[in-house]
């Protein structure tokens, strides 16, 4: 019997499989479409049907939009725990794409003072994707395994920032319609078949930042590989994830490519809907457990927010 329950919001992305091997609850982002509101992850139908369907919509021109997790939401879904006596970890997306992570803070500050005797921690997991979804099921296994609450709490202290994401997109207009380029680039970037890299960075918050530009699909994909094979820790020990907005053969092809490279597994699933609508189809992104992605100012600047977060949390 687990003794702390773990949550996270489902732009975690974590797989079918995943969810049933450690118990991780899932609280879902909405999305709207004609004016119906829709959950981004419905724990009654398997993800990738619903992912199928979420990206046919978005290709065919639908307009989609997505509304965060909000503070009631965390409190109904975190309650039954605390009322059983267990203590609660949460996961989020990074603050720098979502309020929800400011939402579940305020959350954990009702909860706190309703269940003064029980453990409630909010982590920004700096990432987005299987990203998030990475460190909330390492935490589990880890919790599985015989791990305190504590433990788990400094291991993603300690390695949030070791999880690389990279990023590359097929369609400049939906950065555009999100605001993370400009129209006259995103036009500029159509014409001459630019291809965004964005990568996870080491700031924080963390953002989701281009750090190269590659002319067409097939040099953008070849630099998720090098992105590998640059960054990657012990390839034959630890499973690399693919996300892909329903472009599943070429997120197949890919997977083999990391298999030749040593990977010990290759995990290959849709791209979590919230952020997918921002990305698009044909969004191709790869997880794993690489080198550090902060400078070193950047390592001694989150040890003081931790420590301040920390202490605000005891406060509270």
């Amino acid at each position: 019997m687990t003794t702390f329950d773990i949550f996270v919001d489902s732009a975690a992305n974590l797989t079918d499989d995943m969810v049933r091997e450690t118990g991780i609850k899932v609280i879902p982002f909405h999305y709207i479409i004609d004016g119906v509101e829709k959950p981004c992850y419905d724990e009654s139908r398997p993800f990738d049907e619903v992912a199928k369907e979420f990206y046919t919509l978005l290709a065919s021109g639908k307009d989609i939009k997505t509304s965060l997790v909000c503070e009631a939401d965390f409190i109904e879904a975190m309650t039954p725990s605390l009322e059983s006596g267990k203590d609660v970890m949460l996961v989020t997306i990074t603050e720098s794409l979502s309020g929800t992570y400011a939402q579940a803070v305020k959350a954990a500050t009702v909860l706190k003072e309703k269940y003064p005797d029980r453990k409630i921690s909010v982590f920004d997991s700096a990432n987005a994707s299987l990203g998030e979804g990475l460190l909330a099921y390492s935490a589990a296994k880890l919790r599985d395994g015989g791990a305190s609450f504590e433990d788990c709490e400094k291991w993603l202290d300690e390695n949030t920032y070791f999880v690389n994401s990279y990023v590359t997109v097929n369609d400049l207009k939906y950065l555009r319609k999100g605001g993370r380029v400009s129209t006259v680039a995103a036009v500029a970037g159509a014409l001459l078949n630019i291809k965004p890299m964005l990568k996870a960075d080491g700031a924080s918050p963390a953002t989701l930042a281009v750090y190269a530009k590659e002319r067409g699909r097939l040099k953008s994909v070849s630099a998720l590989v090098s992105a590998f094979t640059k960054h990657v820790k012990n390839a034959e020990e630890q499973t690399v994830y693919i996300t892909h907005g329903d472009c599943e053969d070429e997120a197949k092809a890919l997977a083999e490519k990391f298999r030749e490279l040593g990977a010990k597994d290759v995990v290959c699933e849709y791209y979590d809907l919230c952020t997918g609508s921002h990305v698009g189809p044909g969004t191709l992104a790869i997880f794993f457990m690489g080198g550090d992605r902060r400078t070193p100012e950047q390592v001694a600047t989150q040890k003081k927010r931790i420590l301040f977060l920390r202490r605000k949390s005891a406060k509270n």
